[in-house]
């Protein structure tokens, strides 16, 4: 299989995305984040559009890649082979940060691992279904198109919007009690998911036409533009009603129109983007606490909200990758990390 480098440099552009995310809770109001700055005048206000965009696809576009590689992974290795490593890559690092901020917390926490605590359970899904489903030939190409995207986004919109009548965004629980999910955006990471398996399958990442990516794209990006011009109003109401459906729009438009555009403009072996990627998967289990030491420690400079987020973020996610280059430096870590 050709490498496809642009899935590569995305994960690392969606991983440095999460550092930012975080990076900026501190200073939206009402955010919850560890951390909190002691002076109000950094406080961001408008920072809640930059956030509210990246939680409507972000963590989805992570799951549709992740997808992506699990048929090859299976069919490759086998059930008993693909269920270990799982376990090793994805496992050990929920385990290792759940024991770490347990005590912290006083319960159960897996914090930002819940993303890989729910990977984990997609894949041991997959495995057992692979035990009674044959999977379609790869051979088989289909291009994605508008209107099955258009149709995609509905379903899950429609889904998310009654899911959020009973259970709206922020309210986390857990499922089978171990498993922390948001069931608001659950059925999100469900069909991204499903989606990249599908990509792989039927080759829709390669055959995917580019007026198909461009006005993809375009779509995601007049839904980005829409969700940050919400100010109040009567299109703040609208859209605040109907978010559920909105950020399916946003998701799978944006998604598919990224994957397009990176596949065009980023597709090329490049020294510096490898080495990230690399370190990527690293250096989103390790900038929690990375991150977290930056925010306490630069706490008494005070900055401009927007330069002093910029600082943090930045820095954070240098010293992220480094670290997780050193820590793959350790004999054995390679294996996890």
């Amino acid at each position: 299989m050709k490498r496809l480098y642009y899935l590569d440099y995305l994960k690392v552009a969606l991983t440095v995305l999460v550092v930012f995310h975080h990076a900026a809770l501190p200073y939206s109001p009402g955010s919850e984040w560890a951390y909190a700055t002691s002076h109000p005048e950094e406080m961001m206000p408008w920072i809640w559009h930059f956030l509210s965009v990246n939680a409507s696809y972000f963590m989805g576009l992570f799951y549709l890649i992740a997808g992506y590689f699990v048929p090859r992974s299976f069919d490759r290795q086998g059930t008993a082979t693909f269920i270990r490593k799982k376990l090793m890559r994805l496992g050990v690092p929920v385990a290792i940060v759940t024991t770490f901020l347990t005590p912290v917390t006083g319960q159960l926490e897996v914090g930002h691992l819940w993303y890989v605590e729910s990977l984990l359970f997609f894949c041991m899904v997959y495995a057992l279904l692979r035990q009674f489903i044959h999977p379609v030939s790869n051979n088989s190409k289909l291009r994605p198109t508008l209107i099955g995207l258009l149709i995609v986004a509905i379903v899950m919109g429609v889904g998310g919007h009654l899911i959020r009548q009973v259970s709206p965004q922020d309210n986390w629980i857990w499922l089978f009690g171990f498993i922390h999910i948001e069931p608001a955006h659950y059925l999100q990471y469900i069909m991204m998911f499903v989606l990249g398996i599908l990509a792989y399958r039927y080759q829709w990442l390669t055959e995917m036409k580019n007026a198909t990516g461009r006005v993809a794209l375009l779509i995601g990006v007049a839904f980005v533009v829409g969700n940050c011009l919400r100010d109040g109003g009567p299109w703040n109401a609208f859209v605040h009603q109907w978010f559920g459906i909105y950020e399916s729009l946003l998701c799978i438009f944006l998604s598919f129109g990224l994957l397009w555009l990176f596949r065009e403009q980023a597709n090329q072996p490049s020294r510096f983007l490898n080495w990230c990627a690399q370190q990527a998967y690293g250096a989103y289990i390790v900038h929690l606490f990375v991150l977290l030491a930056v925010q306490n420690i630069t706490d008494p400079v005070v900055l401009p909200g927007i330069i002093k987020f910029f600082m943090i973020a930045i820095i954070a996610s240098i010293l992220s990758f480094l670290l997780t280059y050193l820590l793959r430096l350790i004999p054995g870590v390679k294996r996890v990390l």
